[in-house]
């Protein structure tokens, strides 16, 4: 489990780096991933929500995968899902703004949302399986 978790991880900082390229990108109305007025990563990637306290949220997402990639290789599986489940929170957060406020979609942004729901998903799950788990009988010594 936690080799499929690093590899969404690492997933995650590609797509991540993607929506950052569209962030400092000074031509961000011909990038590939601007289709129409309603998917358009540019515009998306230079609204005032793509950045908290100055920091780009694709920085803060690539920061995010890292760790729990990181937390995932070392099986760290109750922080794992706890990590998880706040980046869900975050990511969820910035779907609203997205479908509420900009009334615009960035390909890379939903793309990103998919993996970490993935994560949350496997993370909760491996954390269940965990404690599932029954010890195992031990026989007195005779």
């Amino acid at each position: 489990m936690r080799y499929l978790l690093v590899v969404l991880a690492a997933a995650g900082i590609v797509v991540s780096a993607f929506a950052l390229h569209a962030h400092y990108s000074t031509r961000y109305l011909e990038l590939p991933c601007d289709i129409n007025s309603v998917w358009s990563c540019g515009l998306v990637n230079h609204s005032r929500y793509a950045a908290v306290l100055g920091v780009p949220v694709a920085m803060i997402g690539i920061i995010g995968y890292v760790l729990l990639g990181v937390v995932a290789w070392f099986r760290r599986r109750l922080p794992l899902m706890a990590l998880s489940i706040i980046a869900l929170g975050i990511s969820l957060h910035f779907t609203y703004i997205e479908a509420e406020v900009l009334h615009m979609w960035c390909l890379y942004c939903v793309m990103s949302q998919c993996i970490i729901a993935v994560m949350t998903a496997l993370a909760i799950g491996w954390w269940f399986t965990c404690r599932c788990r029954k010890p195992k009988a031990t026989t007195p010594a005779a």
